[in-house]
């Protein structure tokens, strides 16, 4: 029972020490720049037109999904067609398919950003 209090407490210990560290050692390494004189143009991200994130997370929300359809597909035609495990084609296959479908969308993103 006690186990159930302590592991809420520590998660969520653990995301806000993440955000602390990232925002506090972001401070400080442009204060330390701004004292040494830099521009502050560097603190800018991307140096030219991007694309929206709307569009990055639907473009790549839906080659996710179809990749998991095409490789729920490809799973039970591998079952029908073949005598392997069933337990072990269905994840291996729909992975897979989900991570072709991620790799896709990533270089369509590189894509639209050079649009």
């Amino acid at each position: 029972m006690g186990s159930e209090l302590i592991i809420m407490p520590i998660i969520i210990g653990s995301i806000f020490g993440v955000f602390y560290l990232y925002f506090s050692t972001r401070n400080k390494e442009r204060l330390a720049l701004i004292e040494k004189g830099a521009d502050a143009s560097i603190f800018m991200k991307g140096k030219g037109h991007t694309a929206p994130i709307w569009k990055v997370l639907i473009l790549n929300l839906a080659l996710l999904l179809m990749g998991i359809g095409v490789g729920t597909f490809i799973a039970t035609m591998i079952d029908h067609y073949s005598s392997l495990d069933t337990d072990s084609i269905y994840p291996a296959t729909i992975f897979t398919m989900a991570g072709v479908g991620l790799f896709i969308g990533f270089n369509m993103t590189k894509n639209l950003d050079k649009e």
